[in-house]
């Protein structure tokens, strides 16, 4: 059988660097395989979807060295849109790839490129949509979607091509827990009914392996680091070593002390066949699992009775009370839709609540200014290109003291201090053009600490990042947490919050349906399914191991990710 897509002694520098960005790369993909290429930011795996897609050498230019061959020809010798027949891409920034002024029109545009007839069109752009559950969406603009539409309508496009093989570039970065999974689902869905090749790129190691996956393609600084199956990959325990994240059940059996050298069905959580398993278990989360007492700090910021609706006649926020104290760290969760980024706007006052009073430090700040508010309480969106404006990244930085006049020193001793802080020194005289997508996530968390407020609302603060950066920027979060600042950690990342806040409110349908310590929220099913949360995948591995008690597990797991950080 021949490969679809094939490099040998491949290697890749763009114009203007000095070092290439792929090096040496051997790797044969076959027609039909669902192949995963994951690794550390600027491990090259980006790149190398370039290649793939055709985005190198016709987007950007350099040069190549040794053989690269997609369906058996050279890209090169290739029109973009002749390549595009062969691979389809959908791409992790999606603003950047809509095309038409409706969701019908985006889903039908490669259909009107083959100029198929208008009633057949209808039905294929119908059938796509209905596909990844957008078809109520039909008339609406894609711009007007949240992160998680807009990725699914990005799938419906790629649906209506016939290409043979799909390029799923960060997949589930905008997407909430339930819509990632039904997003995999929905790969996994094409994989089978089409046949097609699939190659998906991405770091949520837990996410992608809910569904099978044929081979994993490990990266690192621009090499492939190696090649296995799920099952060689998890029980090997190499992730961590390349910047990613084990499932946190693998973690949790490396925390009590059971080898997972060798052993099978570690993709998902599922009852493994260990000797001894359960008592072991359960004697850990009985000794590791004690919940920690958290003393009550006073209310930094404080909700109450909060009601919005762009039409009153339909309130999106529904009568929503929440408090943050001084140097807490509290998750706010929900669907994709569920009103929590229109909370955060009444919070900012970028938005005027119709009834109920928003508190800060004790005063009532309704009458305060959109610039006010922002000197005492940071926001930080979840797409970063639609906070930065200006080209370098210093001045980007120290746009908020120049408007408020600040002599040039103490504006450049803030700067350097706040990219000290969000690891973005080294680059302090480059251009914001030349960041990746997680850096410039901190560069705009660096543009709000500079004015040094005392409350940051983090709008998916970590999408798009790698563990190792992840890592990082949370515990970077966390110490400032100990200097006092206070958190809304906005995410849909379960683990996130399981780690690092203190409590979870959960928005659903613009209602608060629950508020507590994100174990007790995030092992309930009543919750999570109200909720299009996640279980987590150590309360639902605790129950099919059939522990006594998973909340105890999941609990003991938390304490010693919190240990190993130097918590006591």
């Amino acid at each position: 059988m021949q490969p679809i897509i094939s490099f040998q002694h491949y290697g890749f520098k763009y114009k203007n660097q000095s070092e290439p960005t792929l090096k040496e790369i051997t790797l044969d993909i076959y027609p039909g395989e669902k192949i995963w290429i994951a690794g550390p930011s600027g491990s090259g795996k980006s790149t190398l979807a370039h290649c793939i897609n055709g985005l190198i050498p016709f987007t950007y230019g350099g040069e190549a060295t040794g053989i690269l061959k997609i369906a058996g020809q050279n890209p090169s010798d290739l029109s973009i849109f002749e390549l595009s027949r062969t691979v389809g891409t959908i791409l992790q920034d999606q603003d950047s790839q809509f095309v038409g002024l409706t969701v019908a029109e985006d889903t039908a545009f490669v259909m009107e490129n083959k100029t198929m007839p208008r009633q057949q069109m209808k039905q294929k752009v119908a059938a796509s949509l209905n596909m990844v559950d957008m078809l109520e969406y039909i008339e609406h603009s894609p711009y007007e979607l949240s992160g998680g539409q807009k990725q699914n309508v990005s799938l419906a496009g790629v649906l209506s091509t016939d290409a043979d093989v799909l390029l799923f570039d960060e997949p589930l970065a905008n997407l909430d827990p339930a819509s990632g999974r039904k997003a995999m689902q929905l790969i996994d869905d094409i994989h089978r009914e089409s046949g097609k090749t699939i190659i998906i790129i991405e770091h949520r190691v837990e996410d992608v392996l809910q569904q099978a996956v044929d081979r994993i393609v490990l990266m690192n600084e621009g090499r492939i680091a190696t090649i296995g199956t799920p099952d060689e990959i998890l029980s090997s325990g190499i992730l961590r070593s390349y910047g990613l994240r084990p499932p946190l059940y693998v973690e949790a059996l490396g925390h009590a002390g059971i080898p997972i050298r060798d052993v099978k069905g570690l993709s998902f959580p599922r009852l493994l066949d260990i000797p001894g398993l359960k008592p072991k278990l359960d004697t850990w989360s009985e000794q590791a699992g004690v919940k920690q007492e958290r003393g009550h700090s006073q209310a930094l910021l404080k909700v109450s009775g909060v009601t919005f609706g762009y039409d009153p006649m339909h309130p999106v926020i529904q009568d929503v009370s929440l408090q943050i104290g001084a140097g807490e760290i509290v998750a706010l969760l929900g669907n994709n839709g569920a009103g929590k980024s229109t909370l955060s706007q009444l919070i900012t006052g970028i938005l005027r609540p119709q009834s109920g009073r928003i508190f800060y430090d004790g005063q009532d700040i309704s009458t305060w200014s959109i610039r006010r508010r922002g000197e005492a309480i940071g926001y930080v969106m979840q797409n970063p290109n639609r906070m930065i404006t200006q080209h370098m990244i210093a001045e980007e930085v120290g746009l908020g003291l120049k408007v408020r006049r600040l002599s040039a020193a103490e504006i450049k001793e803030r700067v350097e201090n706040a990219l000290k802080i969000c690891g973005l020194y080294p680059f302090r005289n480059w251009p914001v053009s030349a960041l990746s997508y997680g850096q410039k996530k901190r560069l705009s968390i660096a543009s709000i600490l500079v004015l040094e407020p005392k409350l940051i609302i983090l709008d998916e603060p970590t999408a798009g990042q790698d563990y190792h950066h992840y890592k990082e920027f949370m515990d970077f979060i966390e110490s400032l947490s100990s200097r006092g600042m206070g958190f809304l950690l906005i995410t849909h990342d379960m683990y996130l919050a399981l780690e690092y806040a203190a409590r979870a409110v959960v928005l659903s349908g613009g209602r608060v349906i629950a508020e507590d310590s994100v174990t007790d929220v995030l092992s309930s099913p009543e919750i999570t399914d109200a909720a299009h949360l996640k279980e987590t995948s150590l309360s639902l591995f605790a129950k099919a191991n059939g522990l006594s008690s998973p909340e105890r597990f999941v609990q003991a797991f938390i304490n010693e990710e919190k240990k190993g950080k130097g918590h006591e």
